[in-house]
Order: structure tokens, then sequence, then C-alpha cells
């Protein structure tokens, strides 16, 4: 049986279409369910492998990009009185895996669940304004931090792909949880420059983020999460330079879509 991953929408959430589509073109199953029938009860995390919370703009952003629905999600109970939260907890336990995606990174930082240093599930880092206080649509490219913590990166060294938002500087609350983050290898996935090498220098760092992060895991590696969109370079011909010479052409699949095939293989092993 192939891995099933479940795609959440709603409140917001605007690229639930394109990550569906690259868990399907992965190997998976992948349904796209309403938050509103997970609380109903009519569908449950539990059917799935992988949870994903995709980029988009959830309660507009207007109370800070992922803090509403990351409430929501921490203090709402489904159907039968079950804490959301609580059932999380049991989809962990369970060895199964959590991707947030732009703002659903937000909304996994702000329910406390990354980086979770001390595993007490309290905020320990925040997602915030970006450092030139705009919007950043652009290409950047990352190196993944190894030895690898997290399936989802397996086998990835450096890997381009589309940033697309204005709240994507993380800020740690102090020292200790910095000293945590680097000391567990958690801060996973980095802005760098053009010699690969990590960066806080603008437009390479988008957004100002400290310890240069684009992605965080969890101790376990069962949660990451990213603020570039691997979900938006599935194919070559996603990227605007694909037309260049410079791509291998020995295969058309973009780089974005190695983050899914490493977790949908990781499963099914």
């Amino acid at each position: 049986m192939s891995a099933r991953a479940l795609v959440l929408t709603g409140f917001g959430i605007n690229c639930e279409e394109e990550t569906a589509a690259a868990f399907r073109l992965a190997g998976a199953e992948a349904d796209i369910v309403h938050l509103n029938e997970i609380f109903d009860e009519s569908r449950s995390i539990n059917e799935f492998d992988v949870l994903a919370l995709p980029g988009g703009f959830s309660f507009g952003d207007d109370l800070g990009a992922g803090k509403a629905l990351a409430n929501k999600l921490l203090h709402k109970r489904t159907a039968s009185g079950v804490r959301f939260r609580d059932e999380i907890e049991r989809f962990l336990g369970d060895g199964k895996f959590i991707l947030g995606i732009c703002n659903g990174f937000q909304i996994l930082v702000k329910m406390g669940l990354l980086p979770d240093t001390a595993g007490r599930g309290e905020q320990e880092v925040t997602l915030t304004l970006n450092e030139r206080g705009r919007f950043e649509d652009r290409w950047c490219r990352c190196v993944a931090s190894m030895p690898w913590r997290t399936p989802f990166l397996w086998g990835i060294s450096a890997i381009e792909l589309p940033v697309r938002h204005g709240e994507g500087k993380l800020v740690i609350r102090d020292e200790v949880v910095r000293h945590a983050i680097l000391s567990q290898g958690l801060n996973c996935l980095t802005y760098c420059d053009d010699a690969g090498r990590p960066t806080d220098e603008y437009p390479h760092n988008p957004n100002g983020s400290q310890l240069a992060c684009a992605g965080l895991t969890d101790s376990s590696g069962q949660i990451l999460g990213m603020m570039p969109h691997p979900e938006a370079y599935l194919s070559v011909y996603n990227h605007p330079n694909w037309g260049s010479g410079t791509f291998d052409q020995s295969s058309e699949a973009g780089e974005g879509l190695a983050v899914f095939r490493n977790i949908v293989e990781h499963v099914n092993r």
C-alpha cells in the first residue's frame, strides 16, 4: 500500500492543489480535506501517514502570519470533544510525519511544534516581518545541514526554490533556544550565497532570518517546516531559466519534488 498524504485546506490556505500534486507525483495517495471535516470527524488525520499544512494566507495574515490558525488548531475540539492538539500528538506518537510550507511553517512554529527544543510544546521562535518590510517573491538557493536530521531532506545538499512571503524572518526567543537549535542540529535548511555558504545578506537571504534559517525540524525529524515552496518547483519548466541550457536534460523533475519523494519512499519502506 502506498503512502497516504493529507493536505489540509480552508481558512485562507491556497497552495493545496500544488501540494497534493507534489505528493501524487511522488507516488503517494493525496486527499485535500477542509479542516472543518477534521473537526466534525467526517475525516481523521489518523487515516494518513503524512499531514501537510500548505502555504497560503490563513485568515488573511491580518493577525500575524499563521497565528490565528495556530490558535485554532491548538484549542479547537473535535465533535467528540477531543482536542485537535491531542490528535496531533497521537499522530506523531504513531511515527507519522508533518510538513509545513510557508504559512504552514508559521503555524507549526506558533503551535510550539517547531523547534520544540525543550520538548514542552512551547513557542520558542517566531516568523515575523521580513527585514525589508515588504513581500518578497524570488528564487533562492538553500543548503541542507548535514547529517540530515529529517527524512524529508535525505540526499539533498543544495536546492533552489521560490519564496513568496511577507513574514519569513525567523527570530529566536533567547540564547538558550538558539544554542539548543544549533546543538541538536535542527536548523536543517539555510539560505546560501552563490558559493553555497549560509548567509544573512540580501537578496540571497530574502527576509533576514536568524541563523540564515529557511527550515527547521524537531528532534525526532518527523516534522519539517520550511519557508521556500518545494511544491512550486515540481518540473524544470517551473523555473524561469529552464530554457537556458543549464539544466540536466535527463529528467524533467524540478528540485522541489525530491522533498516529497523522500518522505513517500521513507513511509513506503
